[in-house]
């Protein structure tokens, strides 16, 4: 099982940057431009408010249950859907807590 939560892992974040990295090439750090891109028709709109959603869920949930059982590197979680994404976060919240915490 472990060898599947590295392979998504790597695929939650080698295929983001695969579209992000290109961007930013193109257009330097133009936050705006992103976000105007981002929102530009009501299919990318649905899918990214979907995903800022979910993350927001899926950080709630996963800040509460870790303070709950104890798991230790939560900030881990947060800095990995903030600097990759939600694909990459999920796994990294699934690896805490299947390791034995010390």
């Amino acid at each position: 099982m472990r060898k599947i939560w590295i392979l998504i892992a790597v695929l939650g974040t080698a295929v983001p940057f695969y579209y992000l990295v290109p961007f930013f090439m193109e257009h330097g750090a133009n936050t705006s431009l992103f976000v105007e891109l981002l929102f530009a028709n009501s299919i990318s709109r649905f899918f990214a408010v979907d995903l800022i959603i979910s993350s927001m869920a899926f950080l709630l949930w996963s800040f509460f249950d870790s303070r709950k059982n104890n798991v230790n590197g939560w900030w881990m979680v947060l800095v990995a859907n903030f600097l990759v994404g939600l694909s990459l976060a999920s796994t990294r919240r699934q690896k805490n807590s299947i390791e034995p915490q010390i």
